[in-house]
């Protein structure tokens, strides 16, 4: 089974509308929604079932025992990230917790431990195809863990097919990084302005960096025919595939506000995308 990684470098390029399409031209019986801090692929995605759901641990956190705790304040002081909250009963801010651990050691007491600490919950939706995807909570910093986990999850799960599509997050940190792992081909959805142009650059030297095939579509190319150009251009310079062009298309927009993938109305960008999948696809098995 050969993963299509599908990213942006940024938000708002139609990444997840891209991935929606493409399931939908490839029937694809394996998908994954990697972009845990905002996952938003199951609204187009419709499933039949609710998902088997599971929490997910991140990094432990610190916690006081009220009834060991003499005040000593060593914890509070030689806590890096003000995580300590004093008074009559000393606290941690499970927000700011690292869970690096230096409370419990320097504890002279053992009022002090690591517990485990839920960071989000993972979802799988298993019926004739398999849907992995999660959601992280409010504050947690483990996105790229998470990331691990949801592909994991969506491997774990024997099912014959010869694609899976992963929806991607936003930028190049962590869960992007994860994202890349064990991909055969990441396709890049730009949109033709100029700080997506430089987040393109940077999404491709990362993923040149994991040695895979790259491609390149521009999603509401007609918006600035100029930089769509630019786009092009960097790409024949650099030896990268161009898959495609997709119009800014009103039809589009109605499609995704009514939970639908732009490929199931007849529209000028649902053309466009289909060609950009076969594109892809020759880029993908070539």
């Amino acid at each position: 089974m050969k993963q299509l990684l599908i990213l942006s470098g940024k938000g708002g390029t139609g990444k997840t509308t891209i991935a929606a399409a493409f399931i939908k031209l490839a029937e694809a019986k394996a998908y994954a929604d990697c972009d845990v801090d905002a996952p938003n692929l199951h609204l187009v995605a419709h499933q039949a079932s609710e998902p088997a759901r599971s929490n997910f641990y991140g990094m432990p956190k610190a916690e006081i025992n009220a009834d060991l705790c003499v005040k000593c304040d060593q914890c509070r002081k030689n806590c890096r990230f003000d995580a300590i909250e004093p008074g009559e009963k000393y606290k941690v801010d499970p927000f700011a917790c690292e869970g690096c651990g230096v409370c419990e050691a320097v504890c002279p007491e053992g009022a002090v431990s690591l517990k485990p600490a839920v960071a989000g919950e993972l979802m799988l939706h298993v019926n004739d195809s398999v849907f992995s995807t999660a959601q992280l909570r409010m504050g947690s910093g483990t996105s790229g863990k998470l990331v691990t986990e949801v592909k994991q999850q969506m491997n774990s799960v024997p099912i014959e097919t010869e694609i899976a599509i992963i929806d991607g997050s936003p930028g190049i940190g962590c869960p992007v990084i994860a994202s890349l792992s064990g991909a055969d081909m990441v396709l890049v959805v730009a949109e033709p302005s100029l700080s997506c142009i430089s987040d393109m650059e940077r999404i491709i030297r990362t993923a040149k960096i994991f040695d895979m095939k790259i491609g390149v579509c521009v999603n509401k190319f007609d918006t600035n025919i100029e930089n769509t150009k630019k786009i092009e251009a960097f790409c024949l310079e650099q030896s990268i595939p161009f898959t495609g062009k997709v119009p800014f298309d009103a039809e589009a927009v109605r499609a995704v506000n009514n939970g639908l993938s732009i490929v199931d109305l007849q529209c000028a960008a649902g053309e466009a995308v289909k060609e950009v999948f076969r594109e892809t696809l020759r880029v993908l098995n070539g």
